[in-house]
């Protein structure tokens, strides 16, 4: 026995080992497919982010502030500032009315930001014919603006601008005071008027001078002070929006030379505005669009955020020839941990489904000046290198797991496998003594108790073998007392029942039909083990039954006061078993007399349809709660803890749902609005017997 004790000692350790071995074979394994599975996945986020990435791009180039950027593109890394113009997509701006021009600039989103609400949009129409002037319209805060004195030749006593345009070796200066028509009535949400425009002179003395005749402006003054504690102040800061129509000669003049113009004009980069706004007086300017802290509009080369390590971004314009390449953006390369080498060629080496598959989306934007192809290229090595980065982090809880597992099979090798070993034995010679016997009744452990951990397993298992045996015992004696005692019922029963049907034998005399149902009812119980194994095993004669002469039966000898039926007077034919009928009845009703309230009611109603026959069987009183009527046809259930000692076992339900059942019927309860109905379904028969 020792060779083969020490055999079977080997063999466990032997398992440990291998089971250990295996573990950290499926922790490496475990990482490198969930690697592989992250790549897959990565790759596929990066196929979906990149088509979502594109369609980003495209629907900012279909905002009108995107189609700016197209029909502007960026032309170096310059400072914003001084201003150029762009070429907006409108023929021409309504700088007359307000809300047309301040709705064509922020939807173009050309407006440069400023601090203090300032900003400003300074375009050109996208048609040479417009007239060959540059557009300027933007916002200030300024008090109350003080008006220029028509008459007056002195331009300085009022808020005026001063508007400086350069290009082509030619500058245009001029200055435009704020004027007040009129015929302009007083407004009380504001101040409107107009800048007339002076071709500026060295001298504040204008006399003479006549105004710029194409050169036009209007402002318009809210009412509202943009502190709202200093709304009684007449000289609180207020904001104000202002359009410009520059004239430019030389512009004009080039629409009138013998060859077509080119529009935009291919030196739009190296315009120059400026546009100040001027207090009364000689103080500085309230407003300068050559400050540095200018933020730009919306550019293609902001598109470069949206683009990942790899990607490029290619805008071409497709003109009837060949398409005009407009520019190439290229994600900015992120600066990532150095991966480790054995984890880049793994990461590398591992299989994903498409990966192989060129990364590159087309698509078009049209625009009222042309159409524009866009082309994105994308790059699924960076899936590599930002795998590899996180691979390598996730190296140490690899590490760190491999290492607990040989910790684990240590402390499990020199303090466990042994003493289970020694456990192991004494449980196998007390498994052959059990066996020995034929049961369990030799099971003391009592000598493998101890403190630690396997004496109390020990410990553990000697009081549950111990339960174990006094439960069964307990068991078999109760199922001995309960197989006696209905023996010794039905036997008991029958006797006296036999002499009651010889009294009452004659099937016109009422006790008859009584009594064949208590024999029939002690016939399910006699020989039995228990009430609800009877009941389920017993066999029903289902026959022709006229379920409207039984319910008229039923509610006159129902043994309690007002029971009501509705049945009909003709015969309507189910299949069923009559007594096991009755019974179902019976206990329905005795059910519904106790829960009904004193004074009311039992009634009986049949409904009938091609197929079926349905009782309906109604009381009123209270409620059956929601979470007992899915248990009330269980046998030996009862809504009373007391039901026991009144005589009430909770078998009557039972006994009406497995009787309704073997005649191919259905039994339910449901709450109605003032008390229970149960539902009795039967299948119904033609005359005759006929289906």
């Amino acid at each position: 026995m020792k060779p083969l004790a020490w055999l079977a000692s080997f063999r466990l350790r032997i398992l440990f080992r291998s089971a250990f071995l295996l573990l950290a074979l499926a922790v490496v394994a475990m990482a490198v497919a969930v690697l592989q599975e992250e790549k897959q996945r990565s790759y596929d986020n990066y196929q979906a982010s990149f088509a979502k990435t594109k369609e980003q791009i495209v629907a900012r180039l279909r905002h009108p502030a995107g189609q700016l950027a197209l029909l502007n593109p960026p032309r170096g890394e310059g400072p914003v500032t001084p201003l150029h113009p762009v070429m907006l997509p409108f023929s021409a701006i309504d700088f007359d009315d307000q809300g047309k021009v301040r709705h064509a600039v922020e939807m173009a989103g050309c407006l440069v930001q400023y601090k203090n609400y300032g900003s400003l949009c300074v375009a050109i129409a996208n048609n040479p014919w417009a007239g060959g002037f540059i557009y300027a319209a933007g916002t200030f805060v300024s008090s109350k603006l003080v008006p220029h004195r028509i008459g007056n030749e002195f331009l300085d006593g009022a808020h005026r601008l001063r508007v400086v345009v350069s290009l082509r070796g030619d500058t245009y200066r001029w200055i435009a005071p704020f004027e007040v028509p009129s015929h302009e009535r007083r407004r009380s949400s504001g101040m409107r008027g107009r800048f007339t425009g002076y071709v500026e002179l060295d001298d504040p003395d204008y006399t003479g001078e006549m105004p710029v005749k194409e050169f036009r402006g209007w402002v318009w003054q809210s009412g509202r002070c943009l502190d709202a504690t200093k709304e009684s102040d007449e000289d609180c800061a207020k904001k104000s929006f202002f359009s410009l129509r520059l004239p430019i000669e030389a512009l004009r003049d080039a629409l009138f030379q013998p060859e077509k113009p080119q529009w935009p004009p291919p030196d739009l980069d190296q315009f120059e505005v400026q546009v100040e706004v001027l207090p009364p007086g000689d103080g500085p300017a309230i407003f300068d669009s050559n400050e540095d802290s200018a933020i730009p509009p919306f550019s293609l080369n902001d598109l470069t955020g949206l683009l990942l390590p790899g990607e490029t971004l290619t805008i071409q314009k497709a003109d009837r020839g060949e398409p005009t390449h407009l520019v190439q953006l290229h994600g900015k390369d992120e600066v990532l941990e150095e991966p480790s080498p054995l984890l880049t060629r793994l990461i590398r080496k591992l299989p994903v489904e498409r990966y192989d598959a060129p990364v590159e989306l087309a698509d078009e934007v049209v625009t009222p000046m042309g159409s524009y192809r866009i082309l994105f290229h994308g790059d699924a090595r960076s899936v590599n290198k930002i795998l590899s980065a996180v691979a390598s982090r996730v190296s140490w809880f690899v590490g760190a797991m491999l290492l607990a597992i040989a910790l684990a099979w240590l402390v499990i090798e020199t303090g466990v496998v042994r003493r289970i070993s020694r456990l192991t034995r004494r449980s196998s010679e007390l498994s052959r003594s059990v066996k020995a016997i034929g049961g369990l009744q030799r099971f003391d452990l009592a000598d493998l108790r101890g403190s630690d951990e396997l004496g109390i397993l020990a410990n553990c298992l000697n009081d549950l073998l111990r339960r174990v045996k006094e439960d069964a015992e307990r068991e078999r004696i109760r199922a001995e007392q309960e197989r006696d005692m209905w023996h010794a019922v039905g036997h008991e029963i029958m006797s006296p029942l036999q002499s009651l049907l010889v009294l009452h034998g004659h099937a016109d005399d009422p006790s008859y039909r009584y009594i064949n149902r208590m024999q029939q009812a002690v016939r399910v119980l006699y020989g039995n083990a228990s009430p609800s194994e009877a009941f389920q095993s017993s066999a029903l004669q289902v026959q022709a039954i006229d379920i409207a002469k039984l319910l008229r039966n039923v509610a006159d000898n129902a043994g309690f006061v007002d029971v009501r039926c509705a049945a009909a007077y003709q015969p309507v034919w189910v299949r069923a078993d009559e007594y096991p009928l009755e019974d179902v009845f019976s206990h329905i009703l005795k059910n519904a007399d106790r829960y009904r309230q004193p004074g009311t009611p039992i009634t009986l109603a049949l409904e009938i349809t091609e197929t079926t026959v349905t009782v309906i069987i109604h009381n009123v009183g209270r409620l059956i709660t929601e979470d007992f009527l899915d248990k009330i046809f269980e046998y030996g259930v009862s809504e009373h803890a007391e039901a026991g000692a009144n005589g009430n076992r909770g078998q009557g339900l039972f006994v009406a749902k497995t009787y309704m059942a073997k005649m191919g019927g259905t039994i339910a309860v449901r709450n109605v609005e003032d008390g229970v109905s149960f539902v009795l379904t039967l299948q119904r028969m033609r005359v005759g017997g006929a289906q």
